[in-house]
């Protein structure tokens, strides 16, 4: 979960418990825009770059520095939360 000058990256949840499976770090954007499309109803059609709804100083701030423990913003409705350790809800 860092990330350079621009781009946050976080890491998404697919190994499983007890699972050996290397992770590797993705875009913030991808991550919650999946997260919105599995979530909702939503298309990728439908979402908007991710600094349309939330600063990217505000994300680093949880992800990569640690001072904010969880982030909530609205997503065309819907509320997105992202903690610390890079977990990602979003209330359909």
């Amino acid at each position: 979960m860092s990330s350079n000058e621009g781009t946050v990256y976080l890491l998404r949840n697919r190994a499983t418990e007890g699972s050996d499976g290397w992770v590797s770090p993705e875009p913030a954007s991808d991550v919650i825009t999946d997260a919105v499309i599995e979530a909702t109803d939503l298309a990728a059609d439908d979402i908007d770059a991710l600094d349309t709804y939330v600063d990217s100083e505000s994300l680093r701030a949880v992800v990569t520095d640690g001072t904010t423990e969880s982030l909530t913003f609205a997503v065309e409705g819907h509320d997105v939360t992202i903690t610390t350790d890079g977990e990602v809800s979003v209330d359909s």
